[in-house]
Formats: structure tokens, sequence, C-alpha cells
């Protein structure tokens, strides 16, 4: 296969890039996201043939076609340790059949990985190609720097960031998480995270004040001068700004597509619709990449919670958070006002970087921007975009334990009410991303039909999460617990501190740490 070439979406990093620098760099200078030059076309009969295969080797079918600048015999040998005994599903990435109660309703798993979550799907295999394009450089005689990751996180992707990287030599990892901000159980997967190299900080503050704090600190010059000076250090990046958190992702809409084929379920070649639980966009961006690619993916159904600016988007082409309020929701990992991956979404829908400079410029200044009515039609003919109030995510909790015997965690709960409203002739694929047993608290308020805002009941007041999910499981008793959330009662906390939000802060902590380890 030919190689693929990259470039950044606001044009501001002149050089052609290939896959594994991507991979290293993270973010283009000046603040672009990598984008492929091209994509590859995959015949439906390539498609469905990825029905007979493992899991791992679906990932290499794709990831082959897309050019990569690693041997194929290697990608294959990566791909198996990637997604191998380290989930507890044999799948990987199974489809379920929704059931008679909800006909046409197919849900993608995405949280068989070790840390219950779909970031598992992209960050068990994103660090070993980090590795590996390390270990290809200095192979080759170049003077290749330590890296340190720096992510920030709405719940979800610094445990698994954490997990990919933890001992990996010549890498270290800090994360940044709202203080408050996620649940416990994902807090305490966190900073109880094992490894010599690894940080966590809580961030007084939301997930938005964790990532602009990041992406100041990778546009700082000072500080990054300072990181290869003292620390023979450079800044990489673990969030789905990195292509090689994409990558993995297209994979299993190709999967996916695959498997409701073979079930039986959909004809070749007919559409299936998608509807994702969406905050920072790359879920459902990656799903725009498989249909770019040949997947015959229909509707992309983008699912919100009440921080809903991206239904709001799609419905108006102004992406506008001058008046909007930050919404605490059960759903934490979509608690997100500044989608980072919808700027590789418009790079792809109107191709003029001019355009996408001008609009995260507006974005940063104004904190509005309003597309031109091209791109606007253009997303409307791919995307719907709606939401879902607090209250009815968890009530679509109860309603599909008592139908289906199915427990959704509240973000799967969001996708899965979108998809009822606006479930078509074609069947719908609902993306599961992450295991309901991470919210303890609040599913067993769904179970119990207590109000989003209101307290738990007197009887549950004074129970801890760990405690909560043994409640659950009286209620919801054919469901079990993963493994390592149940080890997370006992196991010791790390990481304790909580750092002030802002560029400074981060930074200054940051460089004590490494200054201390």
């Amino acid at each position: 296969m030919p190689l693929t070439t990259y470039h950044d979406t606001r044009a501001l990093d002149p050089t052609p890039r290939t896959f594994t620098d991507v991979v290293i760099k993270g973010i283009a200078e000046g603040g672009g996201l990598y984008v492929p030059e091209w994509l590859p076309e995959l015949e439906l009969a390539t498609i469905l043939g990825l029905a007979a295969l493992p899991y791992h080797a679906r990932a290499f079918e794709v990831f082959r076609r897309l050019g990569i600048d690693v041997p194929e015999a290697r990608q294959a040998e990566l791909l198996a340790e990637a997604y191998g005994a380290n989930f507890d599903n044999p799948a990987v990435a199974p489809v379920v059949a929704g059931g008679d109660a909800a006909p046409g309703m197919h849900v993608l798993e995405l949280w068989h990985g070790p840390t219950s979550a779909f970031k598992d799907m992209a960050l068990q295999c994103m660090p070993l190609f980090f590795s590996e394009a390390v270990a290809m450089r200095r192979a080759a005689g170049a003077d290749v720097p330590d890296f340190l990751v720096l992510v920030a996180t709405s719940g979800d992707t610094g445990k698994a960031a954490l997990e990919g990287f933890a001992d990996r030599e010549n890498t270290r990892i800090a994360v940044l998480y709202p203080a408050g901000g996620v649940s416990e159980i994902q807090r305490r997967q966190m900073v109880t995270q094992h490894g010599a190299n690894v940080a966590v900080f809580g961030v007084e503050g939301n997930f938005d004040d964790c990532q602009n704090a990041v992406k100041a600190a990778f546009a700082d010059p000072d500080f990054n001068a300072l990181l290869r000076r003292d620390h023979h250090t450079e800044l990489s990046s673990a969030n789905s700004i990195n292509w090689g958190r994409l990558l993995p992702q297209i994979v299993y809409y190709v999967s996916a597509y695959a498997d409701v084929v073979a079930s039986g379920a959909l004809e070749p070649g007919a559409p299936l619709d998608v509807c994702v639980p969406t905050g920072n966009f790359g879920n459902i961006l990656a799903a725009l990449y498989a249909k770019r690619m040949g997947v015959p993916l229909g509707r992309l159904l983008c699912a919100s919670n009440e921080n809903d600016v991206l239904a709001d988007f799609i419905a108006t082409g102004t992406y506008d958070i001058r008046e909007r309020p930050f919404v605490t929701t059960p759903s934490p990992s979509m608690d997100i006002l500044i989608s980072s991956n919808l700027e590789r979404a418009l790079f792809e829908l109107c191709g003029d970087p001019e355009r996408i400079r001008g609009w995260m410029t507006e974005l940063t200044l104004n904190k509005s921007f309003t597309v031109d009515p091209d791109t606007r039609a253009a997303i409307q003919d791919l995307f719907l975009g709606d939401s879902v109030d607090n209250d009815e995510s968890l009530a679509v909790i109860r309603r599909v334990l008592a139908d289906t015997g199915r427990l959704l965690d509240p973000h799967t709960a969001v996708a899965w009410a979108v998809a009822e409203r606006h479930k078509g002739v074609a069947p719908v694929l609902v993306v599961s991303t992450a295991h309901w047993a991470k919210f303890a608290a609040d599913v067993y308020k769904a179970l119990r039909a207590v109000p989003y805002g209101a307290p738990l009941p007197p009887d549950a007041a004074g129970l801890t999460e760990f405690q909560l999910l043994e409640e659950v499981l009286r209620m919801a008793p054919d469901e079990t617990i993963p493994a390592g959330l149940a080890e997370l009662v006992d196991a010791p906390v790390r990481f304790n501190t909580v750092i002030a939000r802002g560029r400074e802060a981060v930074e200054g902590a940051v460089l004590e740490w490494l200054t201390e380890g």
C-alpha cells in the first residue's frame, strides 16, 4: 500500500507527515489537527469478509490499507497485542441485537477493555504504535527525546491513557481531570493508577478548563523550550486530537457493519444508521471516516446531554458558547462545551484551512462562530443532532432494563433515547461507550426513580460508591461488575493533588513532578 501523508487542518505545518510522525506529535504547530491526504476505498466484499476474522485481524485489514509507515508484519503483531486477552469478551467489540422489545436496534459494546470504557479501543492500541514510532526513529540513529504525554480527561480517557502508557520506556504521562466533575469510580480509577511514569492532577474547574490548559501548554514556547533543555522531553497527546486515537476507532464501525450483516439483520450494502453519545466529537467523527471509506453507514445521529452545543450547531450552523452554562450531568464524559474534533469534521466538509483558521480564532476570541451556508448544508446532510435531559436519561436506564433486561450506563442511555426518537427504516447501531458500573450512584438513582438533582434516599445516603454497586446488583441480579472496577475498593490512592485552573498552574505542577521524579 502507498504511504499516507498527513497535513494539518489550519495549513500552518508545511511538512508532509507520516502516521508515526503524527502519532508522536499529536497536534500541529499553530494548533491544527492532522488529517490524511487520502482515504482508501473499502469494497463491500472486503467489509463483509471481516465477519469471519478475529477482531485484531479486522483491525489489521483496515490499518494496512491506510498506508501507515510501520511494516505490515509488525502492524499485525502490535494489533494482536492490543486486542487480545486484555479484553473480557473474545469478540472485543461485540454487536448485540436489541431483541423483541427493541426491534431494529443493535448495540455496539465498546466497554470490554481493561478500564471498562470505549477509550480502551484506541488506547490499548495507540501507545503500542507510539512506542514503535520512537523505537523506529532511534534505530535509524535519530536523536529522539523522551516524551511527556499530557492528557485532559472528562472521565474515561484519563484512565485508559494511564493504563496504556504505564511503565512504557522513554515516556511519561500526566492526566488532568476536573475535580468534582467525574464519577467517584472514574476518579478512583485514575488516582490509584500503577506505574512509575504516571501522574494525575485534579483541576479546579470543568473539562474545558483542563483541555484549554493542555492546549495552552502545547502552544507555550517557553514551557516547551524548558522541557527540552532541562528534561530532554517533548510534549505529545493521547487525547482524540491525536490521529493515533482516531484510526483504531474507525475499525470498530467497519467491524460492526460486517457483524450486523452477518447476523442476518441487514442486507449487504443496505444502510445502517449510527447513534453516538457525543462530547468531543471523536467517536462520531470515526464513523464519518468509515462512511467515507465505503462502509454503508446511513445517518450519523449525534446524541448530546444537557450540554447540547453540538446538537444546536448541527441544527443552525452556529457554534455559540457565549451564554451557555456548563451543566453537570449523569454522563460526565460528555460534559464538554468545546468539541475539539469538530475541527476535523469541518475541514473534511469544506476543505479550506483559511476558513478553519478563521472559525477557530473566532471561537477562541468570541466564543462563537458561524459556518457558511454550503458547509452548514454538508453538515446537515450527514449529521442529525438531538439532546436528552438528565432525568430522561435516567428514566431510559430504568425503562430499558424493564423492557429488555439490558442495563445501560448514562452515556449509552442518551444515545438510546435519541436513536428511539429518530429511528427510521434503516436499523440503528447504538454505540455503548461505558459499563454501567462506572456510574453507580446515578444508575442507582435511575433504578429507584430518583431525579438526578435529588439526594439519594435516606436508606442509601450513607453508602459508598462501591456499596451502591451492590445495591444495583440486587435490582439487576443478572449483571456483573468487571474485575478491574471491583478491585478498586481496596486499591491504595496515590494521587491527591488538586491544582488551580489555567496554563501556569498546570505547567508548574508538571515541572515540579518532573523535577522530583
